[in-house]
């Protein structure tokens, strides 16, 4: 059996800015552990670093680049700029690694540092698994104190500008499409995006207003962005023939969600849907596949079955679709949430920018509504209960939960489906069930939930 990793998670480390593993301590150390390993691979190695809004991520961004400073790594700093922005600067600058200081959708309290290789992929778990175990060794080690004074590089903001631009640069060249016409709100969830996406809709003459572009260190994602995309659709509802679309990221827009011109709300798997097909009907779509999560729902897979077109689904994480992608040979994958990774631009990460532009170019070109182009998504009502746990129990070791789990299966009988699992990002257990009425989501929902929160509940 693996050895599990215990300061990685599906997105890289997270925690409470301030506490460990993210301490004034442990993030130079984390740092220095990474240092290291790209050093062992390239005596000159380079690193890119950027961060979102929150108040603590330019402090930890400065620590982990003493860090990696001070075992002979260059750094080079982004400043403000979105997560697959880094990824981007990694691979087309010939860095060793790329690192984005950020908890993407969590609230401004937390923080994280998720790291990519030089070809702008997430590193694997084995690689994190290696990295880990040296941050706990130096944790150990007395002789790992604070020598920044090696080389301190410069504080990371406002970082260069230049590297900004040269990714803005990137999007905007590879739209084929006049997007002009097209009248746009957008909800920049005063997190990274704030940084480059005024920029490239400019570039592009996308007549765009901006909400939720003033960041103050603490109001990233608050009541806004792609965690609530209700917000973006009320504004565009009430401002009916205003807006012929609207697009919120969330705080390091490596994801994007949407809403119609009416103010519905279009998810990932819509945005999957209206993509799968396009790239199908041009002949771009390989091996007639997508892949999605555990957490898409049946309606998307009977939509894309109607449309020739066949669904895979991985673990949830847009480093497990891009794995299972890369294995298949797939060119497009997403998940619900927003994350979608276009493998026919050679995209490695999900990209709420991207995904915006391309969705925009679709609408553009087959001349349809973004509620045309989603019309025929039957959505199986679906819910998705968190509970705050204290630990991580694997559910088969319960007897309550997985019984619970089991009850809820039979009642289904292929009709729905139940998926149970722990977040990879915080101390939560998320209960999803599709099931086609709603009563019997609930009924089984509360249900499951009511067992977890007996047995691990805070």
């Amino acid at each position: 059996m693996s050895q599990q990793r215990q300061l990685f998670g599906t997105d890289g480390i997270r925690g409470v800015a301030g506490e460990f593993p993210l301490t004034k301590q442990s993030t130079y150390l984390i740092g220095r552990a990474l240092g290291h390993d790209l050093v062992r691979t390239s005596a000159k190695a380079q690193a890119v670093i950027g961060q979102d809004t929150r108040e603590s991520s330019a402090w930890i961004a400065d620590r982990v680049a003493e860090g990696l400073a001070a075992v002979g790594v260059d750094v080079h700093s982004a400043g403000v700029i979105t997560t697959p922005g880094v990824a981007y600067l990694a691979r087309s600058r010939a860095m060793a690694a790329g690192v984005v200081i950020s908890a993407s959708h969590n609230p401004w309290t937390d923080n994280g540092i998720k790291v990519f290789s030089g070809d702008g992929f997430k590193l694997t778990d084995a690689r994190e698994l290696t990295i880990e175990k040296e941050i706990f060794a130096l944790l150990q080690n007395e002789s790992a104190a604070d020598d920044t004074a090696l080389k301190i590089p410069k504080p990371s903001l406002p970082g260069e500008t230049d590297l900004r631009h040269a990714y803005v640069k990137s999007l905007a060249e590879d739209v084929k499409s006049d997007l002009s016409k097209l009248r746009v709100l957008v909800d920049c969830a005063n997190g990274a995006a704030t940084a480059e996406a005024p920029e490239l809709f400019r570039t592009l003459g996308i007549q765009a207003t901006f909400i939720h572009v003033s960041p103050d260190g603490k109001n990233i994602n608050e009541g806004c962005g792609a965690l609530h995309p209700e917000t973006l659709a009320k504004i565009v509802a009430e401002l009916s023939g205003k807006f012929d679309l609207g697009v919120t990221f969330d705080g390091d827009a490596d994801r994007a969600l949407f809403c119609d011109a009416a103010g519905r709300v279009v998810n990932g798997d819509g945005v999957l849907l209206a993509a799968a097909r396009d790239l199908h009907a041009q002949g771009k779509l390989k091996a007639d596949t997508v892949v999605s999560t555990t957490m898409s729902n049946m309606g998307l897979e009977i939509a894309l079955k109607k449309s020739g077109i066949c669904m895979l689904r991985a673990n949830v994480g847009d480093k497990y679709v891009l794995e299972e992608m890369l294995k298949t040979g797939a060119t497009l994958g997403g998940e619900q949430s927003g994350h979608i990774i276009f493998r026919d631009c050679d995209a490695t990460t999900g990209d709420g920018l991207l995904t915006a532009l391309r969705l925009m170019d679709i609408v553009v070109r087959s001349g349809k509504s973004l509620a045309a182009l989603v019309g025929d998504l039957k959505v199986f009502p679906q819910k998705i209960q968190n509970v705050r746990v204290r630990e991580k129990t694997p559910f088969a070791q319960i007897p309550a939960v997985q019984a619970a789990i089991n009850t809820a299966e039979r009642e289904l009988n292929g009709n729905g489906r139940v998926v149970v699992r722990y977040s990879g990002t915080e101390a939560l257990a998320r209960v999803m069930v599709e099931a086609e009425s709603e009563e019997k989501m609930r009924t089984l929902t509360t249900a499951i939930a009511a067992e977890i929160q007996k047995a691990l509940g805070v």
